[in-house]
């Protein structure tokens, strides 16, 4: 037991190590820290959201979103439904292009890390979720699944928000 917590207090060190990585937490008055992200900020269930279907597959060798491209309007919400058809588990991590390499590094070191964040979602084989997001900031965003081998085979997926 000793040995988890040492482990997931060293993670969370690592996290909080990565350029524009916010993590939340509560001090002790009970203030909460904002957690900030380079794509946008959570979205509100209560507002409109164009709703985007992303299937996550294996095929022939390669591992795919599909569609592995979108384009955005600044401001627009978006409610992703996550659907993946697999035989594996992958993720959706929303983030730059940056972040999510730094983070990719991180993951080979501690491959089992979950992503059940704002900005990101671990889906089982033939399992769904959703991520809701609003796009707050123009300029080019990916989704990819950081689990160790599937962004080389292709795992990832370009937003441009205009």
């Amino acid at each position: 037991m000793q040995r988890c917590r040492l482990s997931g207090l060293l993670l969370l060190a690592a996290l909080a190590a990565l350029p524009g990585t916010a993590l939340a937490s509560t001090g002790p008055s009970g203030h909460s820290h904002d957690r900030s992200f380079s794509a946008g900020e959570p979205g509100d269930a209560k507002q409109p959201a164009r709703i985007v279907q992303v299937i996550m597959r294996e095929a022939d060798g390669k591992m795919m979103y599909v569609p592995n491209r979108l384009e955005i309007r600044r401001g627009e919400q978006v409610r992703f439904l996550l659907r993946n058809i697999g035989t594996l588990e992958h993720e959706f991590v929303l983030a730059s292009p940056q972040e999510n390499l730094k983070h990719a590094a991180l993951m080979e070191k501690y491959p089992d890390m979950q992503h059940e964040e704002p900005n990101a979602r671990s889906v089982a084989p033939e399992k769904t979720d959703e991520l809701l997001w609003r796009f707050t900031t123009e300029g080019t965003f990916e989704y990819g699944c950081l689990i160790p081998g599937h962004r080389q085979a292709g795992m990832i997926g370009t937003i441009v928000v205009r």
